[in-house]
């Protein structure tokens, strides 16, 4: 088992170019045969999610399987639409769209902004754990990584922004190639962020093994709030996934 940071998060690079999904993509694929295998099950939350789900697509000969947590699939982003006041997801690239601002506001006051967007989304259960703020702390420091804020914006940012250029109308395309390995996609039953309403496109794109399983009483992060059922799903799809 291999958890890289992706790029611009962590202790990853902070390079000024490169968090569109074709680079990402190709960094995911690159790290795979770089460790000597010719493919993996990619597990990812969130952005990390979408991301698991656009190399699938565009690198299916390096990847076995897929469990996207709390992610959409990137076609939703993709579309080109009119932003929608209750969706919360699209508030938020406008938010990351914004130049400069939104990397500075989130370190400002030792990253309370970060803070309070987790908090805002965790379930009451992992939110009163001493484990929610243990994880906090670590979380603070990680953003506060020098170039980590820009980097964890630009990732959002390339998705607000391509859609109406070239390299959006590229990524619609190589979207359209169906992802046929085995695919989990998981969602807490309390998650206002990403619903389950916000993952059904997913299901039309994944014409191999395809479930949806809801994670009960937990938000946005099922992975952090219930570390073990999330683990013994994982586990599940990774014995489906085993090679040939």
């Amino acid at each position: 088992m291999v958890a890289p940071d992706l790029r611009g998060y962590g202790d990853s690079d902070k390079t000024p170019r490169g968090y569109d999904a074709f680079t990402l993509s190709a960094d995911v694929a690159g790290l795979v045969r770089s460790l000597g295998e010719r493919d993996a099950v990619l597990v990812g939350h969130g952005y990390g999610g979408v991301t698991a789900f656009d190399t699938a697509a565009m690198k299916p000969n390096q990847v076995r399987g897929v469990v996207a947590i709390a992610a959409p699939h990137p076609i939703r982003m993709a579309k080109i639409r009119r932003p929608v006041p209750a969706d919360r997801y699209g508030r938020l690239l406008a938010w990351a769209a914004t130049p400069a601002w939104p990397e500075r506001h989130l370190v400002a006051g030792n990253a309370a902004l970060l803070e309070r967007i987790i908090r805002s989304q965790s379930g009451p259960v992992w939110k009163a754990s001493t484990d929610f703020a243990e994880t906090m702390v670590k979380m603070r420091q990680a953003i506060r990584i020098p170039g980590a804020s820009r980097g964890a914006v630009e990732h959002l940012r390339w998705v607000a922004r391509s859609p109406w250029r070239t390299d959006g109308h590229r990524h619609r395309e190589a979207l359209a190639r169906e992802i046929t390995v085995p695919v989990l996609h998981m969602v807490g039953d309390a998650d206002r962020f990403t619903p389950q309403s916000a993952l059904v496109d997913a299901r039309e794109q994944c014409t191999g093994w395809y479930t949806l399983s809801t994670v009960r009483g937990v938000g946005h992060y099922p992975a952090e709030e219930a570390p073990d059922v999330v683990t013994r799903m994982i586990v599940a799809l990774a014995s489906r996934a085993q090679p040939s």
